[in-house]
């Protein structure tokens, strides 16, 4: 391998998979690429700041929705080069359960927010299929 093109930007990001009861929080994108689709909630790790804190605020900002830093389980990191149109992103990925009675309003980017029935997801922008499909996998392996 040469120094010629190998060089890319890559971009960090954090993602969560937030639950209630038999239900997973899903916002719709008010900003391209995808604008207009449903995605998890997630966005930018800022320079300084650790991926789980990320996942915490990009949650609370885009949902309202806000979560203890200590409460979220790593999914796994989610990096394949073509997971988004803009160029190199990777991503942590959090899964997190709430109480029935946490409610959710759209913010930041974010154009709506909705809690779709697990059964009823559809697809998703960028990969986030595959990691709700991750996530929801861990789940039930550590119920069991």
């Amino acid at each position: 391998m040469t120094d010629t093109d190998t060089t890319e930007s890559v971009r960090f990001t954090a993602d969560v998979v937030c639950i209630r009861g038999d239900h997973i929080l899903l916002i719709e994108r008010g900003c391209p690429p995808f604008q207009g689709q449903l995605a998890l909630p997630g966005g930018g790790v800022d320079p300084g700041e650790y991926p789980d804190m990320a996942a915490a605020r990009e949650l609370l900002e885009e949902t309202g929705v806000k979560v203890s830093v200590d409460d979220l389980i790593f999914v796994g990191l989610f990096a394949r080069p073509d997971r988004d149109p803009r160029g190199r992103y990777i991503s942590a990925a959090y899964v997190i359960t709430v109480d029935a009675d946490v409610t959710a309003r759209a913010g930041d980017d974010a154009a709506a927010v909705q809690w779709v029935p697990l059964d009823a997801i559809g697809d998703l922008a960028f990969d986030h299929n595959e990691i709700v499909h991750v996530a929801l996998r861990q789940r039930l392996a550590a119920d069991k």
